[in-house]
Order: structure tokens, then sequence, then C-alpha cells
């Protein structure tokens, strides 16, 4: 069988799987799922993706994931990596921890985003030994399942702040306590009724109505010929590349090359708008400064880490984004 195709674009929405090697646990106790996220909340803020839905379950889990730079691959990649590291260490064992790549499904949002996130809340009771528990106590179970975003869906009081709940809450008037009850009196129907969304995945890929599929293959698998052309992807970030060189050259009152010799934060400020707001990767960064992409990361990580108690940095950021736009 064909492997499913990676359709990545700046403002793409994907439904995110991935399970255990030989279907084996990838959580052995509470430590590691609070290390799971602690590597997933990094992973989002360095990748500058936005998390909607999760779920932590034994052996697998779901993400619902927007990724406005077009970066699944590479936030999946560190991700991945990051925590197989730290399982492989914490329990001396070696090799794969997943089974194969992740499993990743381009989501219509205006069509199915609302209906996945519930198909993620609602894993915790879709599982055999739940199958003839009363309804009450499923949704007693479900509500106080302590490893999911469900929480903040259901209330304000709930809420954590590397979920955005704004995106799914859209469907149901906003990020209102009103959406929230709507929200919840939904997933408490399909608690009896159920949700499949398999048989409407297309090509193992798309999930989404007729037409966004039609975008979707016109715009991105329509033949050799087309994939060769430069997207418009590429066209905007290496104009927006030209805008940002020249606002942090002026903001400096020196050029490229000198911030680049200095090492200074300029250099860090650099990094950090070319990818947030040019949407280049870190390797096309590295390229520019003479670095490894590694090394990108990791300067962007400490100017993260400056920006924490540094007003004045904030400041500077905030003059030089205006100007990119």
């Amino acid at each position: 069988m064909a492997r499913p195709l990676r359709i990545q674009y700046p403002g793409a929405v994907y439904h995110v799987t991935c399970r255990g090697n030989e279907q084996k646990d990838i959580f052995k106790d509470d430590a590691d799922r609070r290390r799971f996220l602690e590597y997933l909340i990094q992973s989002l803020d360095i990748y500058s993706v936005k998390l909607c839905s999760y779920i932590i379950m034994t052996n697998h889990f779901h993400l619902l994931v927007q990724t406005p730079l077009g970066n699944l691959a590479e936030f999946m990649r560190h991700f991945n990596i990051t925590y197989t590291g730290y399982y492989n260490r914490r329990h001396n064992r070696t090799g794969h921890l997943y089974q194969g790549r992740y499993k990743s499904i381009l989501v219509d949002k205006d069509a199915y985003l609302a209906v996945l996130s519930r198909y993620i809340h609602l894993n915790p009771v879709r599982v055999k030994a739940m199958e003839k528990v009363p309804r009450e106590e499923k949704i007693r179970y479900l509500t106080t399942y302590p490893w999911s975003s469900l929480p903040g869906y259901l209330s304000r009081r709930k809420r954590e702040e590397y979920i955005d709940y704004t995106l799914v809450l859209a469907a149901y008037g906003g990020d209102t306590d009103r959406a929230r009850q709507a929200y919840r009196e939904a997933l408490y129907l399909e608690l009896a009724a159920g949700i499949e969304i398999k048989d409407k995945v297309c090509g193992q890929s798309i999930l989404g109505s007729e037409g966004f599929i039609e975008w979707v293959m016109e715009k991105f698998l329509s033949g050799e010929k087309d994939r060769e052309r430069p997207s418009l992807k590429e066209i905007h970030t290496y104009r927006a590349k030209d805008v940002i060189l020249k606002a942090v050259e002026q903001e400096a009152g020196k050029g490229v090359e000198e911030i680049i010799k200095e090492k200074g934060v300029y250099r860090q400020v650099l990094m950090e708008l070319l990818y947030r707001v040019g949407g280049l990767k870190g390797q096309e960064i590295g390229k520019i400064m003479g670095v490894g992409y590694t090394s990108v990361s990791q300067e962007r990580r400490r100017l993260r880490q400056r920006l924490a108690g540094d007003r004045k940095l904030a400041a500077l950021i905030a003059r030089i984004e205006q100007k990119c736009h």
C-alpha cells in the first residue's frame, strides 16, 4: 500500500496520531505523560504551531493542530525525536518507540474541525472495556480524565494557555460559556451515537467537503509539472525575507553582514523573525547566517528566555515586526 501523501501549506489543519511500536505502551506512568506534555508545549512554541485538541491514551495519542507556517513535518520530527529520546533513556531501552511514521490527515476546518475535536475527546470511552458502561458513568469518566484538552472546552476556569480553543469553538459562536455548553451537549449526544470518520477520509490523507478535496487536488496534486512550479508560499516567503532583513537593518543601524558577524541580540531577533514572520525553516535561516539549523533553534530559544524579563527587547521586536507588515 502506498504511503499517504504529506500535504503542507501555511494555515493547514491536521489530525495527527502516533501509536506505540507493536501496539506497546508509550507511557508507563504519569511522569511520562507530564514529560510528554512538556515536550509538546516546547515544540508548539519552537515551531509556532497551534494546538486545538489532544488526548493521551496508554499506547497512542491524538493531536488536532494548525500550522501557520506550513511546517507539520518539522514540528513532528522534533517532537517525536525528543520524547523518544527521553523515554528510551528513562526506561533503559533502544530502538523505535512508535509504529512507523506518524499518521496525519489534512482537515477541512470549516466542515470537520469541531467534529474531529469531539472525536478526539471521546477516545477514553471508545475502548472495548467501556462498551457496556452506563452513560452517566461514561460522562463522569470522560470529564475527569486528566490527560485531555476537554476540561478547557467544558469550563473557562480550566483553560490551558497552550491550547487554542477559538478555532473549534468558532463553530458554536465563539469562545463563550454558551459555546462551551453547546460543545458539551454535542459531545454527550455522541456518547451513544458515536462518531466515525475513517470512511470519510479521501486517499488516507484528506478529510473535508467535496469542494475542499477538489481544491487540494488541484492545488497540490495536479501533476508533476505543477509540482515543479514555485508555490505562492515560496514566493511570499522570499519577498518577506527581504522586508525583514531591511527592517532589522534599519532598527540596528547596520548592515546584515555586520549583524551576523557580531552575534548579538539583533542576530537572534533576525533569526526569530525570519522563522515566525517570514516562514523560513531552520535550515534556510542557517544558510543565511552561516550556521546549522540546530544553532538557529538554540539562538531562538535563548531569545525567548531573554524576552521573559526584558520589556525593552519585547518592544524592539514589536517595532521591527510592525515594519514588516
